[in-house]
């Protein structure tokens, strides 16, 4: 019998993650409601993270399922090993009697027979195979499943809190939706990636900091571009920035679309490369 009680804490900002107010109104509602929580964003907007700083506000183990493009949904449940089976019994070796040696549990397997609630993260779903969703629907439902090679059905001791992550590079199916509290995490505005920045580097000087993001933000917007770059590259470019020891002065740039310093950890192709030349180039003939 699945465990159904209500969890009393709520999940919120931590100390080393900002959620905004329709984010923890998402979590909150998923737990509330027994339901996976579906979260889409584009990548490097904290949507993995998500589920760890979850499992460490509500004080939960976190089991971390990361789905690659040859996952199947099998292998979340168990894998049967009968490569393995078949040469211990050309080798005569005893435990070849007993088939559940030769079971390997998967992720949901351990979710559902953890001693206590976990947190259950799918990351990546999109990557999978267009049936992959699907075939977790009734498991996910259900809260069980059936081993055909022992005979025994896995029952969740505890509903487990599950997070899906994807970064929309394909439909889900409707079914699955149906199925999921959905949520969107929306690239921040300024006071929110403040509000980041300031979690990751508190000793950040303020006039860097304005300086900074109004560069990545002009970057970010600027029309044509091929990747724009998330909230994790401009962590990783603040940090290069902290290590070189600039300032606010060291950012000038001959105009806006002008390459800013250290580029590199925010440009990650050679077409928006090329894209901010070309424009630096047209803005310069124009002058």
């Amino acid at each position: 019998m699945v465990q159904r009680k209500a969890m009393l804490m709520k999940f919120a900002s931590t100390a080393g993650y900002v959620a905004t107010a329709d984010l923890t109104v998402a979590v909150n509602a998923a737990v509330t409601l027994q339901r996976p929580l579906l979260v889409k964003g584009e990548p490097g907007t904290g949507k993995t993270e998500l589920a760890r700083q979850v499992a460490g506000a509500l004080n939960l183990p976190l089991i971390e399922w990361h789905v690659k493009s040859t996952t199947k949904a099998q292998q979340g449940l168990y894998e049967y090993d009968a490569v393995s089976r078949l040469r211990d019994s050309q080798l005569g070796e005893a435990r070849v009697h007993d088939v559940a040696h030769y079971i390997r549990r998967g992720k949901l397997w351990q979710a559902f027979t953890a001693p206590g609630r976990v947190v259950l993260l799918i990351d990546e779903i999109d990557k999978a195979d267009i049936e992959f969703p699907n075939d977790l629907l009734q498991e996910l439902d259900r809260m069980e499943f059936h081993v055909y090679e022992t005979g025994e059905t896995v029952r969740a001791l505890h509903r487990p809190v599950v997070i899906i992550t994807s970064n929309n590079e394909k439909e889900l199916p409707d079914a699955f939706l149906r199925r999921c509290f959905f949520h969107f995490i929306r690239f921040p505005d300024m006071e929110t990636l403040r509000a980041i920045v300031q979690v990751h580097f508190p000793g950040i000087k303020d006039a860097l900091l304005t300086t900074a993001l109004t560069q990545f933000m002009e970057l970010r917007d600027t029309p044509g571009l091929k990747k724009k770059p998330s909230t994790s590259e401009v962590l990783d470019w603040l940090k290069l920035l902290l290590a070189e020891d600039l300032t606010h002065e060291d950012l000038r740039r001959d105009g806006k679309h002008s390459l800013p310093k250290l580029h590199g950890a925010l440009l990650k192709n050679e077409q928006d490369v090329h894209l901010f030349e070309r424009l630096a180039f047209m803005a310069r003939g124009q002058r």
